[in-house]
C-alpha cells in the first residue's frame, strides 16, 4: 500500500512524499497513523542528518521517516502477535528501543517506521520489547503527548534522598516536600505542573517560575492555584525577572530552600539559581536537553559535600513511565492540551520542523491524514473570518479555555481538507 510521508534525505533536507510500504511480515504490525507531535529531537536530526547518532548514513540513498511522538490505530497484525493486538485497536509507541545495542529509533532511522506518515510498519522488536502500548483514551493526540509526559515522570522518578548515615538512595521525590520547576511556564514545564499535582507522591510546596509573566499567566490558567489546593499543593507562580530571585524563592520556604529542583532551561544562571536554593539533601535535576556541547554552570562543592546536595540529569523515559501517562490519561488524571499551542497537517511537518526554534509558543501537533498550514490556535479566530473550519475550531477551543481538546481534535478530523 502507498503512504504519504516526510522522510529525511541529508541535512537540513526533509521532503514530503509517497512511499510503497512492502505486505507485513508474520512478526510485524501495521498501523494508521491519527497524529503525532514535533519534537526539537526531530529538529536536531534535521540539521545534522547522518552526523547524529541515531540516524543512518545512508538516508541520501535510503531516506527514513520523521517523528517519534506518535499515536494511531492498529490496521492489521502479524500472525505472531495476534494473541496480544487486535486490528482497530489504539496504540501508543515507546520509540525508545534498543535495536542490537545500537541508538536507532522510530522517528530516526528507519525506511517505513515513524511518525509523520498516514501508515508505518511496526518491526518486531518494538512488540519483543513491549514499545508497543495499548491505549484506551478517546484522544489521539493524548497518545501523542505520551512520550513527552514520560521523560517528566522519568525525572519525577530519577529524584533520589539519603538519610545521614545510610548510602541508599530513597528514588523520588520527596513527598510533601518543597519542589521548584525554574523556567517552567514552557510546554514541557505545564506537563510537569500537571504531573506533579496529579500524580501519587506529590509536593507539598510547588513553585513555578518564567521570566515571562504572560506565559506564567497562560500557566495559571490552565492549572490554577485552587485545583492544585485541591489535590493538596501549595502552587505558587514566581516571576523571577526582577532583582534577588533566590532571596524570593528562598523567602517562600522560610530559608529552608528545595527538597527537588527541576531545571527547564539550558540556561547557565537557572542551572546556578537552582543550586542556590536546594535544602540540605537537595537534589537538583538538569532536565533541559542542552545544543551546546560545552555548556557549564558553577555548581556550589561545599554543599554538596557539607550540605549532601546532589545533581542528576534526565534525558527520556523509559517504558513503564510511559506506561504511567497513559493508563493517567486514560483515567483522566493528567491532561496536557496545555502543551498544545499549534496545530497542522501533514504538509507542515517539513517546514515546521526545519524552523522549530523560531516558532513560538509549545508543541506543534500534526494530524497526518490532513492538509493544513501549522496555525497557532490562537490565530484560529482570524483565520476564522475567512474559513468556517478555522471559526468552528475557535468557537470549540474557546469553550475549552483556549485550549485542543478532543471535541476540536473530532471536528478537525472530520472536517480538514485530506491531503
Amino acid at each position: 500500500m502507498k503512504t504519504k510521508c516526510v522522510r529525511l534525505y541529508g541535512q537540513n533536507d526533509l521532503r514530503l512524499g509517497t512511499v510503497e510500504l512492502p505486505e507485513i511480515k508474520d512478526d510485524e504490525i501495521l498501523v494508521k497513523v491519527i497524529s503525532d507531535s514535533i519534537c526539537m529531537s526531530s529538529y536536531k536530526a534535521a540539521m545534522q542528518g547522518s552526523n547524529h547518532k541515531r540516524v543512518p548514513d545512508d538516508i541520501a540513498e535510503n531516506p527514513v521517516i520523521i517523528g517519534h511522538e506518535f499515536c494511531g490505530e492498529i490496521v492489521k497484525v502479524g500472525s505472531r502477535w495476534a494473541d496480544q493486538f487486535k486490528a482497530g485497536e489504539k496504540f501508543g509507541i515507546q520509540p525508545a528501543i534498543d535495536y542490537y545495542g545500537t541508538l536507532r529509533t522510530p522517528g530516526y532511522a528507519f525506511p517505513y517506521m515513524g511518525g509523520d506518515t498516514q501508515y508505518a510498519v511496526i518491526i518486531p522488536e518494538v512488540m519483543e520489547q513491549n514499545c508497543l502500548l495499548h491505549y484506551g483514551a478517546d484522544e489521539f493526540f493524548y497518545g501523542s503527548l505520551s512520550e513527552p509526559l514520560s521523560c517528566i515522570i522519568g525525572t519525577f522518578h530519577a529524584q533520589y534522598h539519603t538519610k545521614l548515615g545510610c548510602y541508599t538512595h530513597e528514588m523520588g521525590i520527596v513527598e510533601g516536600g518543597n519542589m521548584a520547576i525554574l523556567a517552567g511556564a514552557g510546554p514541557m514545564g505545564l506537563g510537569a505542573i500537571d504531573y506533579a499535582i496529579h500524580c501519587d507522591r506529590k509536593p507539598g510546596m510547588l513553585v513555578v517560575t518564567d521570566i515571562d509573566q504572560a506565559r506564567l499567566d497562560r500557566a495559571a490558567s490552565i492549572y490554577t492555584v485552587e485545583d492544585a489546593a485541591a489535590n493538596g499543593v501549595k502552587l505558587v507562580y514566581l516571576n523571577t525577572s526582577g532583582e534577588d530571585p533566590v532571596g524570593k524563592l528562598m523567602a517562600l520556604t522560610d530559608n529552608k530552600g528545595y527538597n527537588d529542583v527541576l531545571v527547564f532551561a539550558p540556561v547557565a544562571p537557572v542551572i546556578e539559581q537552582g543550586d542556590k536554593i536546594l535544602a540540605f539533601d537537595g537534589c537538583l535535576n538538569f532536565f533541559a536537553g542542552p545544543t551546546n556541547p560545552n555548556l557549564s554552570a558553577m555548581f556550589n562543592f561545599y554543599n554538596v559535600h557539607y550540605a549532601a546536595h546532589h545533581l542528576v540529569g534526565t534525558s527520556g523515559g523509559n517504558t513503564s513511565d510511559m506506561i504511567e501517562a497513559l493508563d493517567m490519561i486514560a483515567a483522566g488524571k493528567l491532561h496536557p492540551a496545555g502543551m498544545i499551542t499549534h496545530v497542522g497537517g501533514l504538509n507542515s511537518v517539513a517546514e515546521t520542523t526545519l524552523n522549530l526554534p523560531k516558532i513560538p509558543g509549545g508543541k506543534k501537533l500534526v494530524y497526518t491524514h490532513i492538509d493544513m498550514p501549522m496555525t497557532a490556535i490562537s490565530d484560529f479566530a482570524e483565520k476564522g473570518k475567512d474559513d468556517p473550519m478555522f471559526a468552528a475550531l475557535a468557537e470549540i477551543c474557546d469553550r475549552h479555555n483556549g485550549l485542543w481538546s478532543g471535541e476540536a481534535e473530532k471536528y478537525l478530523l472530520a472536517h480538514a481538507k485530506e491531503i
